[in-house]
């Protein structure tokens, strides 16, 4: 026998009407008008249902509960303006319901504020009490059919407000009440209230403050984005905190409370009542059941959350003895959450096609579970139904598939399943039917984070570098972590980069914030440090110009950066530092320090900005360690603290294998921020080059002398004649192209290094050399160029502080 949830809603009138009976039979309940709101869930299948009533004086109608999904989802406002065109003000003036598809509701003036997908739209007026409307929303392909509009319409009926007046003055406040003045701070308070806190009336001195002060400080945060009016949000209301007591654990209480518009001279009020959470949580039905998994739904960021709040909903509730929840990705059933989580808890067909922690199950091994899918219905299979094995074993004394479906399409399914002989009652099945609608709806937005969140991940990733270079006398390792905490990608960065006499800049920074903005901002200062690096500028003047730079693109973000050269040759380094956390030096003995290198304020908040050097020495050994603010701070971690936590795990580590040691640096750090990890090894270059330097005179021999100096001092350097020629013919030209087409000081530059020799012309002209393409026979110049490349191994130019270096390798093939 096959029963189907959906089925239930067929005398959806009637059994809201009971359901009503049972709500609204206590008047004076602070959560009716919630579970009213409660039951268009569960019976008109709205995905939220929000009661706007009417504030003359301010002249608009104003959010008072809702229930389900939160409605900033859904472009719904706090406010609408009672003489506006919206579909709230049009049934609360007019009286009549509106219904509009998703067509409609994108034609309309609030579609900019709705989301892309299609939602349909249901205003109803609320003819009692204070009036206002009823708004609804779902997101089913056929929107509110006949039966559930009449549901809707009892809901409407059910849920009026009383007129939202301020207490009168003098008027006696309710043991458990409170009414607070949103522009003092004084605060009068009900009996019941002072006894829950543990004070006397006579102590009490009418300020908030003090009783926050009794509250755990990690509730205080919460408290404070409700006491303060420029937080409070209408129909943020049970919010739930902890009091100290005198002897014993702290008290949880919960709060509900209504902000009051002032107006006549009158301040504006919070008013509502406080009371021991522990006496309230032992009342849980099937529609406080949904509208509590729809609070967890709707701060689920991915597939996996929206998974696990489904799981943490409805196993306890109704005593399964297993639940998973599966994605339906091309025709193959993938689990992303199996309670319990053991293998030999689940179908043998499961475990054989296992893959790591979870199982990848064929859809077409089921084909009962497929042709549910494509219904999307919820299903229920009594004990004793005859299943294909893969579904028999999940469920032997019942079954029931749950397709997780929004805007039309399957994204996944629930499957619960019982082994002893299960009942399912009328109550249980609307429980299932309104909780398979808000979790595919949240899978829905799930999937859509999962995309985001992968496709901010791969900017990031090609955003920074794919591989650091090959160093001599060295190795780096950097580590880049993405905060866990929203999808915004991040401006954390750093950079390796190679210049010329074995020379490495080291560069660690961070941008202000989280958005496109600073990710673009990161991108553009990566590209300008790295050219004011190859241009051979000293490092504070390279930070300087990316300061100049920033400033000069306007933005309202800053950036910090710790910017270091290191000298291979010799380990000499110097650091610079622009409002970034110094390095952490580790030395070939062990010892750790944080380096006492000064610093300047960050990037983009000066013009005229000084960026001190501090020299660093590096031993062959050492480790230099370059991280930004998420590693070492955090909200219970002090920047000093954690710089020196920092230091002693460094320390601590084996350097020999520095992959290893960046991946235990990160091990348990706080995923609050991005965190960008820098280590540099300093070994010493095996074999230190040879150099001699020349000034190249301007007179008619130039040239002549210029090849007299390489001569000498290839042989001073132990090359043989033989090898000389190839090198002298570079130098030679080189030297004459510097002379003859630029004015200004010239040097040669010789470097050897094992049998590779360097030559260098430095000149105060910026113009690369040009290679001509096709030089006539007849031409009188032009060629120097040509033969520069054809006897070189390599050659090329790099500019030097306002000039340019003209360099050429060669491999000397012969060496005494």
């Amino acid at each position: 026998m096959v029963s189907e949830g959906a089925a239930e809603r067929r005398t959806g009138p009637l059994r809201v009407e009971t359901a009503l009976r049972t709500v609204t039979a206590d008047p004076v309940s602070p959560h009716r008008v919630r579970r009213t709101l409660e039951l268009a869930l569960v019976f008109a299948g709205a995905a939220l249902a929000a009661v706007y009533t009417p504030e003359p004086e301010a002249g608009l109608l104003c959010l008072a509960e809702s229930a389900g999904v939160p409605r900033t989802l859904y472009g719904l406002r706090e406010s609408y303006p009672l003489d506006g065109g919206s579909p709230a003000a049009d049934a609360h003036r007019t009286g009549r319901p509106v219904w509009l598809r998703p067509q409609e509701v994108a034609e309309g003036a609030e579609a900019r504020r709705m989301p892309a997908r299609d939602v349909h739209l249901a205003a109803l007026p609320v003819r009692d009490g204070a009036g206002g409307c009823l708004l609804a929303v779902s997101e089913r392909p056929g929107g509110f059919d006949a039966e559930d509009r009449a549901c809707l319409e009892l809901v409407a009926d059910a849920v009026a407000l009383p007129a939202p007046t301020a207490r009168a003055a003098g008027e006696e406040l309710l043991a458990g009440g409170f009414s607070l003045a949103m522009d003092t701070g004084r605060v009068e308070v009900g009996d019941a209230i002072l006894e829950l806190f543990a004070m006397d009336r006579a102590e009490f001195d009418g300020r908030v403050e003090t009783l926050l002060g009794l509250t755990v400080p990690e509730d205080l945060p919460s408290l404070m984005s409700v006491v303060e009016a420029d937080h409070m949000s209408i129909g943020d209301r049970e919010l739930e905190f902890r009091v100290l007591q005198p002897t014993g654990p702290p008290k949880w209480l919960r709060l509900n409370g209504r902000l009051l518009p002032g107006g006549d001279g009158r301040p504006a009020r919070l008013e509502g009542t406080v009371a021991d959470a522990s006496t309230l949580r032992a009342e849980i039905t099937d529609v406080a059941r949904v509208q509590r998994l729809a609070a967890a739904l709707a701060t689920a960021g991915t597939v996996r959350d929206v998974s696990q709040a489904v799981v943490a909903a409805l196993r306890g509730p109704l005593r399964a003895d297993r639940i998973a929840l599966a994605e339906l990705e091309n025709e193959r059933l993938v689990v992303t959450v199996l309670d319990p989580p053991e293998p030999g808890s689940w179908p043998e067909l499961w475990q054989l096609e296992w893959r790591g922690e979870w199982p990848d199950a064929p859809v077409r091994a089921m084909p009962t579970l497929a042709a549910a899918l494509r219904e999307g219905r919820a299903r229920i299979w009594p004990a004793g139904t005859a299943l294909e094995p893969a579904l028999a074993e999940v469920g032997p004394g019942g079954l029931a598939v749950l397709p997780l479906s929004a805007g039309g399409r399957t994204a996944g399914a629930c499957l619960i399943g019982w082994d002893e002989p299960h009942h399912f009652g009328p109550d249980e099945r609307a429980l299932l039917t309104a909780s398979a609608g808000l979790a595919g709806q949240a899978l829905m937005r799930a999937h859509a984070f999962d995309a985001e969140h992968e496709l901010v991940g791969m900017l990031q990733r090609q955003l920074l570098p794919r591989r650091l270079p090959d160093l001599p006398g060295g190795f780096a390792v950097a580590r880049y972590l993405p905060a866990t905490a929203g999808l915004e990608v991040g401006g954390d960065w750093y950079d390796v980069i190679p210049m010329p006499d074995h020379h490495v800049a080291l560069v660690i920074g961070d941008v202000q914030g989280h958005s496109a903005a600073a990710a673009t901002l990161m991108g553009q200062m990566r590209t300008a440090l790295r050219a004011y690096a190859a241009e051979g500028h000293p490092p504070d003047v390279v930070v300087s110009h990316a300061n100049r730079l920033l400033m000069e693109l306007e933005t309202d973000l800053f950036v910090t950066c710790c910017y270091v050269e290191v000298d291979m040759e010799d380990g000499t380094a110097w650091c610079v530092r622009a409002g970034h956390p110094p390095p952490v030096l580790r030395h070939p003995d062990g010892p750790a320090e944080v380096a006492d290198a000064d610093g300047g304020p960050p990037l983009g908040v000066l013009t005229q900005a000084e960026f001190p050097m501090t020299s660093l020495r590096l031993t062959p050994g050492a480790v230099l360690a370059l991280t930004t603010d998420g590693l070492v701070e955090s909200a219970d971690l002090d920047i000093g603290a954690g710089l020196d936590r920092l230091a002693r795990e460094l320390s601590a580590a084996d350097p020999a294998q520095l992959g290893l040691v960046a991946d235990a640096l990160l091990d348990g750090a706080h995923r609050g921020d991005d965190i960008a990890l820098l280590l540099l090894r300093y070994d010493g270059m095996a074999v230190k080059p040879r150099r001699e330097g020349w000034t190249v005179w301007r007179v008619p021999e130039a040239a002549r002398h210029a090849r007299r100096f390489t001569r000498r001092s290839l042989r001073a350097w132990g090359v043989a004649d033989t090898a000389m020629d190839a090198v002298l013919l570079v130098v030679s030209e080189l030297v004459t192209n510097a002379l003859v087409h630029t004015d200004g000081p010239v040097r040669l530059d010789l470097t050897l290094i094992d049998r590779r020799l360097r030559a260098a012309v430095t000149d105060a002209s910026p113009r690369t050399p040009v290679k001509p393409t096709d030089p006539g026979w007849e031409a009188t110049g032009g060629r120097g160029i040509l033969l520069v490349e054809a006897v070189s191994d390599t050659w090329g130019t790099v500019p030097v502080s306002g000039g340019k270096q003209v360099w050429s390798e060669l491999l000397l093939q012969e060496q005494r």
